[in-house]
């Protein structure tokens, strides 16, 4: 049964367990109708960026939005922005807590400084130039991984659970996500990345401050300026602006 305010023309299925929802979703896209959230109470193979596994106990949240968006490879990535700013509304519709939350670029949510949830997009060809698209989601409800097995430098995980003392489940948090990107996602069509870009910074973490911006093996230092119409981190080195569009970023 689809919860009030769920977006209209928009799939929800729920699975106790799955390898991964990403994984998942990409591989019923093909025969999807439109787009679908797909959510899972666990995960056996849960994988975030760079091909890192997604620790993915019950009780936190794993979900992907599968769709085929229009448009280059380029412009359909934006979309971890809508997904970040979806993120941050729906957790600020669940705690009131406006201020605890930011955004660290490319694709994470904050909440008191610490990671609480991450992004990622995969996509696979889906013919004569179009995408299927799976938006994975992570969130950190109810338990965060140890502080040990984070890289050193690296923001410390934290959950919701205890950063804010609420409670959520993952339909609960489903609920309040699906319509936010549904919301950003109309944005994004109508008006393309400007207001996205704009809104994302007004949150993100850090900007105007010193960070590191690490490139395989290359690390830059410098100001994190802004982020340019494509996404990419604009970073204020003593050589000059600097467009870096992926890394990891240490603060």
């Amino acid at each position: 049964m689809l919860a009030k305010g769920w977006p209209e023309g928009v799939a929800r299925h729920v699975f106790e367990t799955i390898d991964s929802t990403n994984a998942h979703a990409l591989r019923l896209a093909p025969s999807l109708t439109g787009p679908a959230w797909f959510l899972a109470h666990e995960q056996t193979a849960g994988r975030g960026r760079r091909a890192r596994p997604w620790v993915s106990p019950r009780g936190n949240f794993y979900a992907s939005l599968a769709m085929q968006p229009a448009g280059p490879p380029e412009q359909v990535a934006l979309r971890s922005f809508a997904a970040a700013l979806a993120l941050r509304d729906a957790f600020v519709a669940l705690t009131g807590l406006d201020a605890a939350f930011a955004l660290k670029w490319p694709n994470d949510v904050l909440l008191n400084g610490g990671k609480v949830a991450g992004i990622l997009l995969e996509s696979t060809a889906a013919g004569q130039g179009a995408l299927h698209l799976a938006i994975g989601v992570g969130v950190n409800l109810i338990a965060a991984p140890d502080a040990s097995v984070v890289e050193a430098g690296a923001v410390v995980p934290v959950s919701l659970l205890a950063e804010t003392g609420v409670r959520v489940t993952p339909e609960a948090f489903l609920d309040a996500l699906a319509p936010a990107y549904a919301a950003w996602e109309a944005v994004f069509t109508a008006e393309g990345f400007a207001p996205l870009r704009a809104a994302w910074l007004a949150h993100a973490a850090k900007l105007g401050e010193p960070i590191r911006a690490r490139t395989g093996t290359q690390t830059r230092e410098g100001v994190f300026d802004t982020i340019d119409a494509g996404g990419n981190l604009i970073l204020r080195t003593a050589q000059g602006p600097v467009a870096i569009p992926a890394a990891e970023v240490f603060f």
